[in-house]
């Protein structure tokens, strides 16, 4: 064993070895993934503009972009990769979620190009999907008053399981698929939006899920800013006028402020709307339906990935003449 080796953690050395099968992730991608992973509290509370370094990090990543990264820029500008790119997150209804802390193979699914609209991170590769992590959420855990409780990060698979869990023990905790999907409903129940979380400096894939609100997520408060961070979910609420009562009650879950009640009337601003399926379950009249929108691409389905890469296998397998 080498003087590195015996350096690096086992589950460092998990992420290299799994890095260097990733085609096109680069040393730079890999740093990055790295420092994200390692220190996610200093980097998303940066991000957020909550963390008291916020101030030295905006003057160094400065210098840096004048003195190193001009070519870096220069090549993200050629292949026309935006930030929202490298770093995202897609809306998927609490079915989906819980479709995705119970898949029990490995799954190798890549550049799904409509089902995730970004030109990066947009493959499904899950290595030991059983292995998942609830982690303190980095987000709620960077603002002064956030909401609880703080353990609802799920990180999913490996190599970032292990990871998370070897680097961050105090704040995080092996769980179980059936204590993911108690998190994923206790969430839904808060009226909290659950996102596919895909990354450049992941692997370019999937790797968490994020269940989290308006008020602590770095994630909204990019799209809000104008930030394209999040994808709809593929779906979009709709209203049936014939039974909503105009109560009110969804209104107020609704974590991207598409819902309002105006002059007796349930109103949906479509082009809010990101079809996360939370308001559906809030209305005790059923008036709220999810239903496709070929505009807003295509769902997540998970089973239907599972058994597609099936097929493929199995096809692969059939001996040629």
């Amino acid at each position: 064993m080498g003087l590195i080796d015996r350096i690096l953690k086992p589950s460092t050395r998990a992420f290299i070895s799994e890095a260097r099968k990733t085609p096109g992730y680069s040393f730079f991608d890999l740093i990055h993934g790295y420092v994200y992973t390692r220190w996610p509290y200093l980097y998303i509370g940066i991000g957020t503009g909550e963390h008291p370094a916020t101030s030295w990090f905006i003057l160094l990543a400065g210098l840096w972009n004048r003195l190193i990264a001009p070519a870096k820029k220069a090549e993200t500008a050629s292949s026309g990769i935006s930030i929202a790119d490298t770093y995202h997150g897609k809306a998927i209804p609490l079915a989906t979620a819980e479709q995705l802390v119970h898949v029990h193979h490995d799954l190798d699914v890549r550049d799904l190009e409509q089902v995730i609209p970004y030109k990066r991170a947009r493959s499904i590769i899950m290595r030991n999907p059983d292995h998942i992590i609830a982690l303190e959420c980095p987000c709620r855990s960077a603002r002064e008053h956030p909401c609880l409780p703080l353990d609802v990060c799920l990180i999913v698979g490996e190599p970032f399981a292990s990871f998370v869990r070897e680097h961050h023990p105090q704040r995080s905790r092996w769980i179980t698929s059936d204590e993911a999907v108690a998190i994923l409903k206790a969430e839904d129940e808060r009226g909290h939006v659950h996102h596919a979380f895909f990354k450049d400096a992941m692997l370019d894939r999937f790797y968490a899920i994020c269940n989290c609100c308006k008020c602590c997520c770095g994630a909204m408060q990019a799209q809000r800013g104008g930030t394209p961070m999040l994808a709809s979910s593929g779906y979009v609420s709709v209203v049936d006028p014939t039974v909503c009562i105009a109560c009110g009650v969804c209104a107020p879950y609704c974590q991207f402020e598409a819902l309002s009640v105006a002059d007796g009337l349930n109103r949906l601003d479509y082009r809010k709307c990101m079809g996360c399926g939370i308001c559906v379950s809030k209305c005790d009249q059923g008036a709220l339906t999810l239903v496709l929108d070929p505009a807003r691409g295509t769902p997540l389905e998970v089973c239907s990935l599972m058994s597609a890469a099936i097929r493929l296998v199995d096809f692969e397998d059939v001996p040629t003449a």
